[in-house]
């Protein structure tokens, strides 16, 4: 069967090359702004229109009013379009649904430079990868990308504290993985302690935003005392998003440590997760910050698509289960269970345990 499978990896561009991407990301950007604002204008004159529609006018009148489009590769234009569409796409989709989502926004340089994606001829090679008009670009990590066995439907470049990366995404021939035959795992997640599994693995939090604090405070302080604008503003303001990237780094590792252990490592035949809703948890102001650190959604994410990839199923047991307030020896439930208890003793038999160790085993007990 044929996947699509994204590798992303670091680049190591020139000079050159590091200008022609804020260009390319600014030609993007003001793509999408112009047919936001179209959209917009046609909506309140009462016209019908569409995205294509927008995308074909502007085409008709770039030659004469922005000459300089010619200077970018088309497809960053086209793409930049195709996610506009994608954003009045996902917005409707969510009306209909009954939900209450943000309208599409105005994409915004005070954000970031953002992102660009190519197609059309692209190439890989062990070191580089060749960008249409920009040309060969070296990468910062060599034998990632494959070279062979694949299909590159398009590059995506983006940046992020002063970094550039590449986002390829390949279309690749792979066998339907067979079903794993392992021992069902339960994962308990949780705050004090990131993961800890049925079978005694614990996998501490590294509370990287936590850990970052005192340092993203202390720069946003100097931050706001510089004058905006000016070099010394510049550099302050690189070292707090090199501060803020360190964290997302170190968090986006761990994760991928659970969910490669959960998944590839152990290749149970099921792994038991609790169906959380994170939204409602960060309503607790006093745990909202810690919540958002540990990034439950993302590690659900990586879970279920690596367990895709080696044939392990995946089971979301019910956000009303009490995991942790019922013994997983007798099976009794302990009311009074608050999150100061980490030790769960049982009142009907007695037995000690700790409290995330007995809701993981309550949660293999599930599918055992």
């Amino acid at each position: 069967m044929k996947v699509l499978r994204a590798y992303k990896t670091e680049l190591d561009p020139t000079n050159r090359q590091r200008t022609r991407f804020v260009q390319c990301c600014g030609a993007a950007r003001f793509c999408y702004n112009w047919g936001l604002a179209a959209m917009i204008a046609a909506r309140q004159e009462g016209r019908k229109t569409s995205v294509l529609a927008e995308k074909k006018r502007l085409n008709a009148i770039k030659r004469e009013e922005y000459p300089w489009l010619y200077e970018v590769p088309y497809t960053v234009l086209e793409s930049a379009f195709d996610n506009l569409k994608a954003a009045y796409e996902n917005f409707f989709r969510r009306v209909k649904a009954g939900q209450t989502p943000g309208f599409p926004r105005f994409k915004s340089r005070k954000r970031g430079l953002g992102a660009f994606t190519l197609r059309g001829s692209l190439h890989a090679g062990s070191g580089r990868i060749k960008l249409p008009v920009i040309g060969w670009v070296r990468l910062k990590e060599h034998g990632y990308l494959p070279t062979e066995g694949g299909r590159i439907m398009s590059f995506t470049i983006s940046e992020r504290a002063h970094r550039w990366f590449v986002s390829a995404l390949y279309e690749e021939e792979c066998e339907e993985p067979e079903p794993a035959t392992g021992k069902p795992i339960g994962v308990d997640f949780g705050i004090k302690e990131l993961a800890t599994c049925s079978d005694g693995t614990v996998f501490p939090n590294p509370r990287a935003l936590e850990s970052a604090t005192r340092q993203v405070k202390r720069l946003s302080r100097e931050l706001a005392r510089r004058k905006k604008g000016g070099r010394n503003w510049a550099k302050t303001k690189a070292k707090l998003a090199k501060a803020h990237y360190r964290a997302a780094c170190v968090r986006q590792h761990t994760l991928h440590q659970i969910s490669h252990h959960l998944t590839a490592k152990s290749k149970p035949r099921t792994v038991v997760i609790e169906d959380l809703n994170v939204k409602g948890m960060l309503a607790n102001h006093h745990l909202a910050r810690a919540i958002a650190d540990v990034a439950f959604g993302e590690l659900r994410r990586q879970i279920e698509y690596k367990a895709a990839w080696h044939g392990v199923e995946v089971y979301a047991a019910s956000q009303w289960f009490p995991s942790s307030k019922t013994c997983s020896e007798c099976g009794a439930v302990r009311e009074d269970l608050t999150l100061a208890d980490r030790t769960f003793i049982c009142p009907e038999c007695g037995v000690m345990i700790d409290r995330d160790l007995n809701a993981a085993l309550n949660l293999v007990a599930l599918v055992a």
